[in-house]
């Protein structure tokens, strides 16, 4: 049989240990996995379920907020793959009154701007935010639009506190507190504020009356 390999024993001790070891982390590893797998079903059927509650209820908001915008028309937010909502594409879809629904990409620019604006106040009406930085959201809207924009605005600042880069006179005439850049000389910039609600805190002769009036919107 041949000569006999007096280390085989102790090879196969050291074997038999790694082998040992091998098979245990295998099993935590396949373990492990299965726990991931369950743990990323679970989060994917909760986070479904927010989304598709979310998406249902901005829908309904953006779809009133729409209407009041543009005095009537119609608008929805559609998904593309209802069966995966979680990879699936949105699309919006605007019908501004007297016009057929399309695309908002089909719509002018101050109905595109109305639109997005009529979106994001809706996000507001789900869940309010103490204050809102807008940066000449207004540019693109014409005089009854930029209306339609100041008294939504207004009705919102019960609740949220509006901060607006504006350059429009309408928009500016519903504010609070104007703060500009003026140039008296060249080179030298001055920032100037006009509290608009002065007047009402005084008692005719510039003396305040009472507690100051926190602004709602600026």
């Amino acid at each position: 049989m041949g000569p006999v390999n007096i280390g085989a024993i102790e090879e196969y001790r050291e074997l038999e240990t790694r082998y040992q070891f091998l098979t245990s982390q295998e099993t935590d590893l396949t373990t492990s996995m299965e726990s991931l797998r369950q743990a990323i079903a679970k989060i994917n059927k909760t986070t479904q379920s927010l989304f598709t509650d979310t998406f249902h209820l901005l829908n309904e908001k953006f779809k009133q907020v729409f209407v009041s915008f543009f005095g009537g028309g119609k608008a929805e937010l559609v998904l593309l793959d209802e069966a995966h909502p979680l990879e699936s594409g949105i699309e919006m879809v605007a019908q501004p009154p007297g016009k057929k629904p399309r695309s908002i990409t089909l719509l002018s620019g101050g109905e595109k701007a109305l639109t997005a604006i009529s979106l994001l106040f809706a996000t507001f009406l789900i869940h309010p935010s103490p204050f809102c930085l807008l940066d000449e959201i207004d540019a693109p809207l014409d005089e009854e639009n930029t209306r339609r924009f100041t008294k939504a605005i207004d009705d919102m600042s019960q609740q949220t506190q509006f901060i607006v880069i504006t350059h429009n006179k309408r928009t500016m005439e519903i504010a609070d507190v104007l703060y500009g850049v003026t140039m008296e000389e060249t080179g030298l910039s001055r920032l100037i504020s006009v509290d608009l609600n002065e007047k009402e805190r005084t008692n005719g002769n510039g003396h305040p009356v009472g507690a100051p009036v926190t602004s709602d919107s600026i």
